[in-house]
This record gives C-alpha cells, sequence and structure tokens, in this order.
C-alpha cells in the first residue's frame, strides 16, 4: 500500500517532524490540529471554542486537499488541557459534524503544543 503525504496551503504547517496528513490507501489520517491560524502559526484568540473552531477547519481543509471532507470522517480524538471546556469544545463540534457524526474519543491532556486549549485529529475515508 502507498502512502502519500498531505498538504494544504489552507491549514498551518507542521511545526515538527510530522506529515499534516498522510493518506493510504482510502483512508486519510490527519495529524492533531491545533487552533492555529495557517498564515502566521499563532493560537486565534478567543478561548476553547474559537481554538476549537479553528482546528476543525483546519482538518476541513486538510482533507479537502486529499479529496475528502468532514461527512468522509469515522473517527476524531480530542485532546483538551481542561476537561471542564467539555462542553464549550462541544457546541463548536456540534455544528462542523452535524449528521451521522464519526466516533470520537476526549481526553484531557496535562499541555498541548503552543499553550492550545484543545487538539483534534481525524480518520476519513476518500469521496
Amino acid at each position: 500500500m502507498e502512502k502519500n503525504v498531505i498538504t494544504s496551503d489552507k491549514a498551518p504547517k507542521a511545526i515538527g517532524p510530522y506529515s499534516v496528513a498522510i493518506q493510504a490507501g482510502n483512508l486519510v489520517f490527519t495529524s492533531g490540529q491545533l487552533g492555529l491560524e495557517p498564515v502566521s502559526g499563532n493560537l486565534v484568540p478567543g478561548g476553547i471554542e474559537a481554538e476549537t473552531r479553528q482546528a476543525l477547519t483546519n482538518i476541513r481543509n486538510v482533507l479537502a486537499a486529499a479529496g475528502s471532507g468532514l461527512e468522509q470522517v469515522v473517527k476524531t480524538i480530542v485532546f483538551l488541557k481542561d476537561m471542564a471546556e467539555f462542553s464549550k469544545m462541544n457546541a463548536v463540534y456540534a455544528e462542523f459534524f452535524t449528521e451521522n457524526p464519526p466516533a470520537r474519543s476526549t481526553v484531557q491532556v496535562a499541555a498541548l503544543p503552543k499553550g492550545g486549549a484543545v487538539e483534534i485529529e481525524a480518520v476519513a475515508i476518500l469521496k
């Protein structure tokens, strides 16, 4: 099985030795996306809601570059710096996955890169 590296000018570049996404067979695996603005690479202001919205927008853009989309996501993992903000993250998440949402795990972590409040990764099938 061949693997292809996926990039997108509409999503932040990798901030370490990893790929933003990998397409293998009919699946696309995204790396965790923070609420980073693609051009500056800085966290968007506005807290957990704004960061969640930007992280999911980044995922949508990466998936589009691979020939997939949010409607094709089968699994996500959400990493939260503070589980007390789960309901705020969840409300924004529900805006992006309105029908047949993917399977999901959510865990609290001690810290995230760049001081982020949330990081989200996804697995999607190709259209």
